[in-house]
């Protein structure tokens, strides 16, 4: 759902004003109000182009943010033995991977293992992206996974469970090297998940496109194209996409090792 933007400003502001905000952070999950969001926090960006959505502060074992970066400005930042995926949600950027550089258009996504140093430039028309990190689960005897560079559009959709109107994208792939996934969902107006998950992955999400509804433990909440989600392990949880337009969404989870890895 696109609002024009002389009305989200005019919502935003009546919303301060009357000290009401649609962001819940409960025990196992947490609901995030773009109208809420706070800049700053991110070491290698400038001060007002990243928000920091999820972290371990909240109890997630992993990082989401987002990155603003005005045209000719330029950021990065990885910890030592931290990974990074990156999504470009609008713009074009030239991103900086070690020893490769890439152009970056609307769409284009990186994964960095740890070690790799990454930085990205913003062209002309901006960058804005979403970014998640986590701390990178070395195995005795296993190399940890390749940087990979690719494109939304050149990834093929599949049908969830056999549903066509709930077409599921994987970026990365599911080999034992990588400790993360990073999914994007696209459902059709009316389509949902097909049963009430609960499962040992945590979650970060950002909704892209359209509207829908989210069940997370025992509460319903109505999200737009904006919000983020945290949902942390065995959190019950169920999507449907509700309104004239298609759903999409964004999101990471932990994997391949075991629980008893840390």
């Amino acid at each position: 759902m696109t609002v024009p933007g002389h009305l989200k400003e005019k919502f935003s502001v009546r919303q301060s004003l009357l000290g009401l905000t649609r962001t819940v952070i409960a025990e196992r999950h947490a609901l995030f109000d773009p109208a809420g969001h706070v800049r700053g926090g991110i070491p290698g960006f400038p001060s007002h182009a990243t928000v920091i959505l999820i972290s371990p502060r909240i109890g997630a074992g992993f990082v989401q943010f987002l990155v603003h970066l005005e045209p000719g400005e330029s950021g990065g930042s990885s910890p030592p033995g931290v990974e990074t995926f990156f999504y470009l949600l609008s713009g074009e950027a030239v991103a900086e991977l070690g020893e490769r550089s890439a152009e970056l258009s609307e769409g284009s996504f990186f994964f960095s293992p740890p070690g790799i140093e990454w930085k990205i430039r913003a062209r002309s028309s901006g960058a804005h992206a979403v970014v998640f990190q986590k701390s990178y689960a070395f195995l005795p005897g296993l190399v940890p996974p390749p940087l990979l560079i690719g494109r939304n559009e050149d990834i093929i959709g599949h049908p969830f469970l056999g549903d066509s109107h709930a077409l599921l994208k994987t970026f990365l792939p599911e080999d034992a090297s990588f400790d993360m996934a990073v999914n994007l969902f696209h459902f059709q107006p009316g389509a949902s998940l097909p049963f009430v998950e609960s499962h040992v992955m945590e979650h970060g999400l950002l909704m892209l496109e359209g509207r829908g509804i989210y069940r997370l433990d025992e509460r319903w909440y109505p999200v737009v194209a904006g919000d983020a989600i945290w949902m942390a392990p065995y959190c019950p949880q169920w999507f449907a996409a509700l309104g004239p337009t298609p759903a999409c969404y964004i999101y990471y989870k932990d994997v391949g090792r075991h629980p008893l890895s840390g």
